[in-house]
This record gives structure tokens, sequence and C-alpha cells, in this order.
């Protein structure tokens, strides 16, 4: 391992931080999928790995940006139990809700006042990807709560993910960018 300044030291513990929330956060949504098919509810499951996947590029990233400073991302992944669909929906929005209200806003408060770029980048992405996210999970939510017959949550669907930044949208005109790191439409992965 390379001997970084403290300066850089700071940035990549927020790093770390991060990419432990992030990877964390793909192991449940992937498991939360699996509850989602089994109770019939597949556009849940859909939303559920495209979330996972998003997941998986923010730790990505954050762990791109730590080799910079000649660092590796590490960490564990923490017990957790799956619930009911509802449950798993309502514990991935606040999950969200952490991420866009005090773990992205800290990390760049750190990075930014530094003047650290590269952190700044993959925070800033990560935090308006998040956003989505959360949206998404918002309205998923409202749509098993409302128990609407042939509810959109029980049809399987796609999702497109950001590959730039873990952007997730349910729908895209042929012409949209990212709305976050302009990544072409054309770029967007499938997600179902």
């Amino acid at each position: 391992m390379l001997q970084i300044s403290a300066e850089h030291e700071a940035a990549v513990q927020e790093l770390q931080i991060a990419f432990e929330d992030e990877a964390n956060a793909q192991a449940r949504y992937i498991a939360f999928a699996a509850k989602a098919d089994d109770e019939g509810l597949h556009g849940a499951a859909s939303l559920f790995r495209a979330a996972a996947r998003a997941e998986h590029i923010h730790a990505a990233s954050h762990a791109w940006v730590m080799s910079q400073f000649g660092q590796d991302a590490h960490c564990a992944i923490h017990a957790f139990q799956p619930k009911s669909t509802l449950e798993n929906l309502k514990e991935a929005l606040a999950g969200e809700q952490f991420e866009v209200d005090s773990l992205y806003p800290n990390c760049l408060k750190e990075v930014a006042a530094r003047n650290i770029l590269a952190a700044t980048r993959t925070f800033t992405r990560a935090l308006e990807a998040e956003k989505t996210h959360a949206l998404l999970f918002e309205w998923a939510i409202a749509h098993i709560e409302d128990e609407v017959a042939g509810s959109l949550m029980a049809i399987p669907r796609d999702f497109f993910v950001c590959p730039g930044c873990g952007l997730v949208a349910a729908e895209l005109d042929e012409d949209d960018d990212c709305s976050v790191c302009n990544s072409p439409r054309d770029r967007f992965e499938t997600v179902r």
C-alpha cells in the first residue's frame, strides 16, 4: 500500500464507508428481489434487481477512486433476513433516505473541503442517483399498499440503469441522456 497524505486519508475513509454501505445494499437488494419473486411481486423484484445493479456501480466507482490513492476497497456483508416485500421496500427506502440525507452529504462535506475532485464526483453522482432510487421505492410501496388489482408490482418490468452513475429510471424516451452524468441513452442497461 502507498503512504497517503492526511487529507487523502480522510477521503479514503469516507470512500470506504460509502463502499461498504453500497456493497451491503447490493447484497440486500439481490435477496429482496428473490423474496419478491417468491411472493409473485415480479415488478418489485425487477426494481430490486435494478437498484442492486446501481449500488454495484456506486461501489465500483468508490473502489476505483480509492485505487487512485493506492488503497483497496474491502468490507464485510452484514447479516440480514429478508421480510415481506412490502417491509423490504420500506427498509430499502429508509436506506436510500439515509444515503440522501446523511451519508453522501457528510462524505461530500469531507472531500469538498479538501478539493478532492474524483471523490467529490463519485459521491455527487451516487447522491443524485440515490434520490431516484428513493422515488422508485416510494412508488412501489404505494402500488403495493393500494393493492391495485393487476398492480404494476405483480408484472415483471424493465428498469433502465445508467452505467455511469447508477441512476435508475422506470421509463426513458429514446433521446433521454442521463440527467446526472449525461451518459447517452443507448448505454443504459435494461434490467428486468
